[in-house]
Formats: C-alpha cells, sequence, structure tokens
C-alpha cells in the first residue's frame, strides 16, 4: 500500500506561483510512474501531468510550459511547480501513484 499526502495548495493571485508536493509513505514509489490530476466540482478528475520512474516527463498542453513535474525518490516525493497561474487553474489538485492509489487533494485558487 501506498499513501499519498499532498500540501502547498492555497490562494494566489494571477500570474503567480505555487509549488505542490506529494509525500509518499507505506510502499516505495520509485518503481511507479506518478501522476497529478486536478478537478472542478461536477467535473471528472482529467490528468495534467505525469512522470515515470526514469524522470520522463508528460504534459497537457493547457499546462505545458508553465507547470514542472519533478520527483525525489530519496525524500519519497513528487512535485508539482505552477507557474504564471491563471483563474482556470483553480481546481483541487491531486497525486496518484501507479493508477491505483490517491491522495485526499489540495485546493488551489488562483483569484485577485
Amino acid at each position: 500500500q501506498v499513501q499519498l499526502v499532498e500540501s502547498g495548495g492555497g490562494l494566489v493571485q494571477p500570474g503567480g506561483s505555487l509549488r505542490l508536493s506529494c509525500a509518499a509513505s507505506g510502499k516505495s514509489i520509485n518503481n511507479y510512474t506518478m501522476h497529478w490530476y486536478r478537478q472542478n466540482p461536477g467535473d471528472q478528475r482529467r490528468l495534467i501531468a505525469h512522470i515515470t520512474p526514469g524522470g520522463t516527463t508528460v504534459y497537457k498542453d493547457s499546462v505545458k510550459g508553465r507547470f514542472t513535474i519533478s520527483r525525489d525518490n530519496a525524500k519519497q516525493t513528487v512535485y508539482l511547480q505552477m507557474n504564471s497561474l491563471k483563474p482556470e487553474d483553480t481546481a483541487v489538485y491531486y497525486c496518484q501513484a501507479g493508477g491505483a492509489y490517491w491522495g485526499q487533494g489540495t485546493p488551489v485558487t488562483v483569484s485577485s
């Protein structure tokens, strides 16, 4: 089993930055592809980025060039650096390990 805890969300003005963290415990995540999703009320969770065990990253077009996913296997933590934030980035952000394990989510609000 893998337990995931997201943190780092909050209120930020348009154009600002946040860094989300996803701390894992229990089973090692070193061999898992790690994903970041986001969800708005009434909508499905949507994948925005993932990083493979080897460090290959893939992004949805909506965040490409603004968000950066990274991982620190020694700390068992995955990060999502979010720059140039827009109001449409407002959502609850979730990390997922290997398609099976989810965190509880951390809310991000982009508003002036």
